[in-house]
């Protein structure tokens, strides 16, 4: 290796951080990078280029999804072995939030169980067409005996089936809201409705705080379309609405007329869950569950409970234009899995092994360094001033730990929040875990230093 590979971008059109991956994989192929050459720091690399340093590190780490590369903590990032390359990347790390991988879980025997005896049973062909707009009314029945659990009564007819909640968020969206409509919501959220306001043009308001005060406030200084919440564990923070906030921040809803967008991705998971929004104001709440979040994302499952039968066929269509169904084997594995307690089981199978994991990061990590939900897999850790947080992001990424800045959340770009959303989900396991988050530790204790 020369003294210090440099990738050539003078004829580069286009992203540059796929054409310093695609020079990475071209130097391993043509021997110019060898098994154990260590790549230019990340700081060094984006100065020699004259190029943003995330662009670099955006570059790294699509060659170590591709498996060209790997990184050793502080040491850097090395070209790995040629078995390696040649047997494919590992996992890859998408960001997402996902439930953790449990050990001794029974998922995959209970997924291959309930499909064959689907599939046996008189009439399964029938589970392998195009289903009605909004989903088969067995199905429904199924979304409602959720909400129902939730405190939220609900009829058949009100249910729509998705594609997972991003799927509904899009179609409960299209459906009550218009281009420069505003909506409240907190002041870092789910990228997915930040991707999706920007699509449809939508106003979001943040709010320091998802209570009813501030909600109150601001309706007073202009109309408000929707209040978009994530209420138990949210993503990123981690925080949940108590109760008595609930009913309150309902009050407010009722009065001004706000529907309620309630994302409820981990309600299910508290050890006693706590009774949706929607239940304190039923006429404006569009409420989601999801089983992505909870038992996984395979799954691609969701169930919409809309205020009126009425507003369920509006978003059946919408649901229809989107995606046009959902996948229906999965949805009638959900269904099946509600009538024989699979579905129970399989979620106290996550939020045990959620537990678990924060068991370790309290273990892991300085007391009073994170919020965490005690049945959540993930935690919000704020970082002390001028710690690069997307520096930070990438030495855990190579450390096999997923951690997104919150810049990535953020509603109001110019309010900096210096912190990450850290997965204790996903691929990575109990073990891998232990070994990861100390990286985060001695990063945060040497800055209290």
């Amino acid at each position: 290796m020369p003294d210090v590979w440099v990738p050539d971008l003078t004829r580069v059109r286009g992203a540059k951080y796929v054409a310093i991956a695609d020079a990475i994989a071209a130097a391993v192929e043509t021997g110019e990078l060898r098994s154990g050459d260590r790549l230019p720091p990340q700081r060094d690399l984006a100065m020699r280029l004259g190029i943003d340093l995330t662009t670099v590190t955006k570059a790294y780490d699509q060659a170590r999804a591709r498996g060209l590369v790997g990184a050793r903590g502080r040491a850097g990032s090395f070209v790995l072995p040629q078995d390696a390359i040649a047997a494919g990347p590992p996992p890859r790390d998408t960001g997402m939030n996902m439930p953790p991988e449990v050990e001794g879980g029974t998922l995959l025997a209970s997924w291959e169980r309930t499909a064959s005896a689907l599939l046996r049973a008189p009439g399964a062909g029938g589970r392998l067409h195009y289903t009605p707009a909004g989903g088969r009314e067995v199905d429904r029945a199924a979304g409602a005996e959720i909400c129902a659990r939730m405190g939220l009564a609900s009829a058949p007819e009100q249910i729509v089936v998705t594609a997972g909640a991003q799927n509904a968020l899009h179609a409960v969206a299209g459906a009550v809201l218009t281009h420069g409509d505003v909506v409240a919501c907190g002041a870092h959220i789910y990228p997915g409705f930040l991707a999706l306001a920007r699509r449809m043009g939508l106003k979001l308001a943040p709010l320091e705080r998802v209570e009813a005060a501030a909600l109150e406030a601001l309706c007073r200084t202009r109309a408000i379309a929707a209040l978009y919440v994530v209420p138990t564990n949210d993503n990123p923070t981690t925080g949940t609405i108590g109760i008595a906030e609930r009913a309150a921040l309902a009050d407010v809803a009722r009065r001004h007329g706000v529907r309620v967008i309630e994302d409820d991705a981990y309600g299910q998971l508290a050890a006693q869950p706590l009774p949706s929004l929607s239940s304190f104001v039923p006429e404006l709440g569009w409420y989601i569950a999801s089983a992505s979040k909870t038992i996984s994302p395979a799954l691609r499952v969701a169930h919409v409970r809309a205020p009126t039968t009425r507003d369920a066929l509006a978003l059946a269509a919408e649901v229809h234009e989107v995606n046009v169904m959902a996948p229906p084997l999965n949805v009638a594995l959900v269904t099946r899995w509600l009538e024989d307690g699979s579905y129970d089981r399989l979620i106290c199978e996550t939020r045990a092994e959620a537990v678990e994991r924060q068991a370790i990061a309290a273990e892991s990590l300085p007391a009073h360094s994170f919020s965490a939900h005690p049945c959540g897999y993930h935690l919000w850790v704020p970082l002390p001033d001028g710690m690069d947080e997307a520096r930070v992001a990438a030495d855990l990424r190579g450390e096999g730990v997923t951690a997104i800045p919150a810049s990535i959340f953020a509603v109001d770009a110019g309010r900096r929040t210096s912190a990450l959303r850290v997965s204790l989900g996903g691929a990575i396991g109990r073990a891998g875990l232990r070994r990861g988050l100390p990286a985060l530790e001695r990063r945060l204790e040497r800055a209290g230093e």
